[in-house]
C-alpha cells in the first residue's frame, strides 16, 4: 500500500559507539526520504563520534576507531544533516527508545536547533508488536490458528505453551535463523540443548543477565562503569568493587556468582 504524505517522511537508522541514548554518539546515519510525489532521495553520513566505539559495537557493525578517526564529526555535519531531513516526519524501527533520543541529544549537543515538536514519528517495530504481539495469547494465534481460551490461568498457559513450542518447531523446521552480525546457523530444533542454547540472549554466568559469559568463558559484568569488562580484570584493578557489589541491592545469585570469581581468585568471602 502507498503512503498517503502530506510532508516527505524521512526513514533513518543510526549506528552509534553503544546503547546508552544519554552518552553514546552516532557512527553513521543513513536516511531515505520518500518525497510527497512519492519521489526517493537518500543520503549516508559516516562520522567521527570524539568517543571510543565499544567492542559490542564493533562487532556488530564492522567500525573501529581508527577507520572512523578521519571523518567529519556531527557537529560539522549537524546543519547538512537537519538540512536534508528539513520539515519531514521521522519514521524507523525502533526509533521511539533508541534512534530519536540519540539523534536529538547529538543536535542539542552542538547547539543545533533541530526539532522534532509537530513532527509524526513512526515506529514500525511498535506497529508489529502491536499487530503481532510478543504475548503467548498472540502467538497461540499464530501458530496454532486458534484463539487462548482461560489466558492467564496457570494450567492453560503451561498447556498453550507447550502447544506453541511444538508448533513454532514446525513452522521453523529447516528455516537458517542470521544473527546481528550476518551469522547465519540452524534455527530452532526439537533437541533440548540446542533449544535452551538457541532461546537465550547471552550465555548468563547469574540468572538476571547481569554476569554474562564471553567467547572464551570469561565472565563479564554488563552493567555499570566496567560494563564489557571481564569481572577477574575489574577486580584485580579495583579491588573494592567486590565489596561495593556484596553491599548493594544486587540479586544473592549475582552476589553469589561474584563470590565464587572472589574465591576463585584467591579472595575473601564476603557475607550477603
Amino acid at each position: 500500500m502507498e503512503l498517503n504524505l502530506k510532508r516527505p517522511l524521512a526513514f533513518f537508522d543510526l549506528e552509534t559507539t553503544g546503547l546508552n541514548t544519554t552518552t553514546d554518539r552516532i557512527v553513521e546515519i543513513s536516511i531515505l526520504k520518500i518525497n510527497v510525489n512519492g519521489q526517493e532521495e537518500q543520503r549516508s553520513w559516516l562520522l567521527n563520534p570524539e568517543i571510543p566505539i565499544s567492542i559490542e559495537a564493533s562487532e556488530v557493525t564492522g567500525y573501529t576507531d581508527e577507520f572512523v578517526a578521519d571523518k567529519p564529526t556531527f557537529r560539522e555535519k549537524a546543519n547538512e544533516i537537519a538540512g536534508f531531513i528539513g520539515n519531514a516526519d521521522l519514521a524507523g524501527y525502533n526509533i521511539l527508545k533508541f534512534d530519536v533520543p540519540i539523534l536529538v541529544e547529538e543536535f542539542l549537543r552542538v547547539d543545533n536547533d533541530f526539532d522534532i515538536k509537530g513532527r509524526d514519528l513512526i515506529d514500525v517495530m511498535n506497529i508489529f508488536m502491536k499487530m503481532e504481539p510478543r504475548t503467548l495469547k498472540g502467538a497461540y494465534r499464530f501458530f496454532c490458528h486458534a484463539e487462548l481460551e482461560g489466558a492467564h490461568g496457570a494450567g492453560a498457559d503451561t498447556k498453550a505453551t507447550y502447544d506453541v513450542l511444538k508448533a513454532m518447531l514446525d513452522h521453523y523446521d529447516g528455516v537458517e535463523y542470521e544473527d546481528a552480525k550476518g551469522v547465519k546457523s540452524q534455527g530452532p530444533t526439537n533437541d533440548m540443548k540446542q533449544l535452551s542454547e538457541f532461546s537465550a540472549h547471552h550465555k548468563n554466568a547469574d540468572l538476571s543477565g547481569q554476569i554474562i559469559y564471553d567467547d572464551e568463558g570469561k565472565e563479564v559484568f554488563m552493567f555499570g562503569k566496567h560494563k564489557g569488562k571481564r569481572v577477574e580484570d575489574v577486580f584485580r584493578q579495583e579491588p573494592p568493587y567486590y565489596s561495593w557489589i556484596m553491599n548493594n541491592s544486587f540479586p544473592l545469585y549475582t552476589k553469589k556468582v561474584v563470590t565464587s570469581i572472589k574465591l576463585r581468585m584467591g579472595g575473601k568471602k564476603t557475607k550477603f
